[in-house]
């Protein structure tokens, strides 16, 4: 090793090769850029350059030159020249430089390290190095910026003689804006170009600041600065900042025992030296903003001004969708936005939120002397409700309201949403609302159903089984049947009367309930199961939300070409429906339902048809009429079948997407994927020789009272997708 190293010249040898002129060193930039440093008549600019006269290899190189402090009748100047080459690493022998690439320069045998370039450079260039440094920087900036790039130019930065500062301080705010503190001799106040030393370079616009400090060298000052970037940067992977100031380009390392400060920290940081910094107007703006950043705390109830506010209700589904609702009490409009955000991503709420009375809020503040006389103004509705959505919002994991007032300042309220299905927010949230309310049809239009139609559903699935008789060894499609937890009773007479037809009792049967039913109920299930001799498997739904959730968790657990969905509130009329339904679907295909009936023998629904000239169809043509008389007809095709009861292909359910998500109850929701069935080719019928008994599914409401509402918005939901350009006609109840 030591013979090795006494055979490689040094970089004092090299220089001194270099000066009698003829010969050249090249330094690899990165994996498309040569540095060459060699003497020779002055040149500078963009110059033709040709490497082992070969011409394939003819370009331009950017060239610095200047005068050598010695010069010899051969060599008068100095150069550096940058030239763009597709293979850094291929054997080099000669150059050929100038206006018509005739001077012919010999490649010294080695390639030398930016390190050694950089010492050879000063030497050769002495006085003149900054001048040097500053236009080969410039030069080298021009092409992309790599990690290699970058690291050339902060070793060629580096050899200037004497520190220029550092950075002793990063921090960020919770919109992203980086934060960085430190002392520099020549770093100028105002907004530049930086290019951040990280694991992947990154230009960057900062605006800089500086104040006094009397613990830095002499002709120091602090500075800060906030770092604006397209893309996320880790503050801990910052390892210095390339910027160019009064006296040319410098680099401003990290020192080595630098302070990381957090979210919650930073604005303090920046807050402590605000008022002692100079800068441009817009820079001292942007500081004063990032001083007044999200710390984690709320920051509403501290405003001078009669402005106030509280949440009600802040829901999150899969998507990044969110229905919040609350009340903004600001009677003198000092508030110029509101906006939820989350790191660097910020969407307003006010444009488009739904304003409601609040009586309660107005009474709540009455007696306070800032609000009193705010109140003799005619001020708006204090209530909200707000649907908002944004990209990438779904692995978000913190939140904040924020509210900028017309003075520009901004207040602040940390918001955790919870998250819960769709379905779930929207019923916990139209139970709040007064379902006379005269702003409901708003609400309804502009909030709920974008809300549920942003949402995105995850498909429903089993977390449980339990092998309660030889399923897998019975014979024909199985018989999936949801029964909610909301159904009164025992789950014992459905399969009694499974039982007792000899068709159903040899049949298999899966039976989905939703988990917290199947805790309480699976061992009575199995031994009810094992008692009649069935064929059963009992399966536990997770997160099920109504009927079609538990029958379309039942449909993706198994692996059968055709199945038939069964309803637990539903009971067949006779014997025998089983076999009819699979018999007609080996000779017709499609999907198949049979008629549904009241338990007076009324009729509920006996298919989906068209309505007049509308595509779109009624519910029922026959509802009301006696069971007896619709009996006698034969299979008719339907525009939609009833997933409470049907037999179909297994594999054309999957493909279709099982049931929408975004509708509340199940009418719309079955509707919907009987269209999408029939646009697909799968054609849908209605068997009237079948019949069952049992009363209509409930529409999900929590009350009586917001049933209508429910159907209102299931409606919306459903024209939204099937009859965008009709809202009020597109379905037309056929009466009997």
């Amino acid at each position: 090793m030591v013979a090795v190293e006494q055979a490689l010249p040094s970089a004092s040898q090299l220089a001194t090769r270099i000066i009698k002129g003829g010969r050249v060193l090249a330094c690899p930039v990165d994996e498309a850029s040569l540095l060459v440093i060699g003497t020779g008549e002055r040149m500078a600019g963009t110059l033709l350059a040709e490497i082992n006269d070969d011409d394939a290899t003819r370009g331009t190189a950017s060239v610095t030159g200047w005068r050598l402090a010695s010069p010899s009748r051969s060599a008068t100047h100095g150069f550096a020249a940058l030239l763009q080459m597709k293979d850094t690493g291929r054997p080099l022998s000669t150059l050929r430089l100038g206006e018509e690439a005739d001077k012919r320069y010999i490649f010294t045998p080695r390639l030398v390290p930016v390190s050694d370039a950089a010492v050879i450079l000063a030497e050769l260039a002495g006085e003149q190095i900054g001048d040097t440094l500053d236009s080969l920087t410039d030069a080298l900036m021009q092409g992309t910026v790599g990690p290699r790039r970058l690291a050339a130019i902060i070793a060629l930065l580096q050899s200037r003689k004497g520190s220029d500062g550092s950075i002793e301080l990063l921090g960020e705010t919770q919109d992203g804006v980086i934060f960085v503190k430190g002392w520099s001799r020549i770093i100028e106040p105002g907004s530049c170009r930086v290019v951040v030393n990280s694991a992947k370079p990154a230009f960057c616009d900062c605006g800089i600041a500086t104040f006094l400090r009397q613990d830095v060298p002499a002709g120091g000052s602090g500075f800060v600065g906030l770092l604006s970037t397209r893309e996320p940067l880790r503050v801990r992977d910052i390892e210095g900042l390339v910027y160019r100031g009064r006296g040319g380009w410098r680099y401003a390392p990290v020192h080595e025992h630098r302070q990381v400060a957090g979210p919650s920290e930073t604005p303090g940081h920046i807050r402590s030296v605000l008022l002692q910094t100079r800068s441009s107007p817009q820079v001292l703006l942007e500081l004063r903003s990032a001083a007044n950043s999200f710390e984690g705390r709320e920051t509403v109830s501290a405003l001078p001004v009669p402005v106030r506010m509280g949440i009600d209700s802040a829901f999150q589904v899969s998507g990044g969708a969110f229905l919040i609702s609350g009340w903004l009490l600001d009677p003198e409009a000092h508030v110029q936005s509101v906006k939820l955000c989350s790191g660097r991503a910020a969407t307003r709420l006010d444009d488009n939120w739904s304003r409601l009375e609040r009586s309660d809020v107005t009474d709540a503040f009455t007696d306070e002397p800032a609000f009193r006389s705010a109140f003799d103004h005619d001020s708006p509705p204090h209530g909200f409700i707000a649907f908002v959505s944004g990209p990438g919002w779904d692995s978000a994991i913190s939140f904040h309201l924020e509210l900028t007032l017309r003075d520009s300042r901004r207040a602040f309220m940390p918001l955790t949403p919870i998250r819960v299905p769709p379905r779930v927010a929207v019923l916990r949230q139209i139970s709040a609302i007064d379902p006379e309310h005269w702003g409901i049809a708003e609400i309804v239009d502009r909030q709920i159903v974008p809300f549920l139609c942003a949402s995105e559903r995850t498909s429903p699935s089993i977390a449980a089984t339990v092998d309660a008789g030889p399923f897998e060894q019975a014979g024909g499609p199985p018989i999936v049947i949801a029964a909610k937890d909301t159904e009164d009773g025992d789950i014992a007479p459905i399969l009694g009367l499974l039982a007792l037809d000899p068709e159903t009792r040899l049949a298999p049967i899966a039976l989905v309930l939703p988990a917290e039913r199947f805790r309480r109920q699976a061992s009575r299930v199995k031994e009810l199961a094992q008692f009649y001799r069935l064929s059963l498997k009992l399966m536990a739904a997770e997160e099920s939300g109504d009927l079609y959730d538990l029958l379309e968790a039942g449909v993706r657990a198994l692996s059968h070409e055709t199945v038939v969905l069964l309803a637990g509130s539903l009971l067949p009329l006779r014997a025998g429906w089983y076999g009819k339904l699979v018999a007609a679907h080996d000779t017709q295909g499609g999907v198949i339902s049979p008629t549904l009936a009241y338990e007076d023998h009324s009729v509920r629904w006996t298919g989906s048809w068209p309505a007049g000239q509308s595509e779109y169809p009624a519910l029922s043509r026959y509802a009301g009429y006696p069971l007896s008389a619709v009996t006698g007809l034969k299979l008719t095709q339907v525009a939609a079948a009833s997933f409470e009861c049907c037999i179909l292909p297994r594999e054309a359910f999957l493909v279709a997407g099982g049931f929408s998500g975004g509708y509340l109850g199940s009418q719309q929701k079955g509707l919907d994927l009987g269209l999408r069935l029939s646009r697909s080719g799968i054609p849908s019928y209605w068997l009237p020789a079948v019949q069952m008994l049992g009363a209509d599914e409930s529409s999900g409401a929590a009350t009586a009272a917001l049933a209508p509402l429910v159907k209102r918005i299931d409606r919306r939901i459903f024209a939204s997708r099937w009859a965008p350009a009709r809202h009020d006609s597109w379905f037309e109840e056929v009466s009997a």
